[in-house]
């Protein structure tokens, strides 16, 4: 199981330093100080950000349903110089 509960840095004397322990990722493996190695963090922030962008294409396709919002989002090209007319 991993987990991220690691900061990727160490507080240093004056600021933060890249942890060299867990290659700045903060990824560790849960109940042990056991790091992941570089394929497997690769392998590991891969499925994360497949996660995170199917959870974005979810999230802004229920955006675009319309009501009062809408006419802020997309340009009507009534006002002034062709610009967005919103009537406020």
């Amino acid at each position: 199981m991993l987990s991220l509960h690691g900061w990727a840095v160490v507080k240093g004397v004056f600021f933060e330093l890249v942890c060299t322990d867990c290659n700045g990722s903060g990824w560790v493996v849960e109940g042990s100080r056991l790091v992941l190695s570089l394929e497997e963090l690769v392998t590991q922030l891969s499925f994360k950000l497949q996660r995170a962008q199917s959870q974005i294409e979810a999230l802004s396709g229920q955006a675009n349903l319309g009501g009062p919002q809408q006419q802020y989002q997309e340009s009507n090209r009534l006002g002034a110089g062709g610009t967005n007319y919103t009537g406020d």
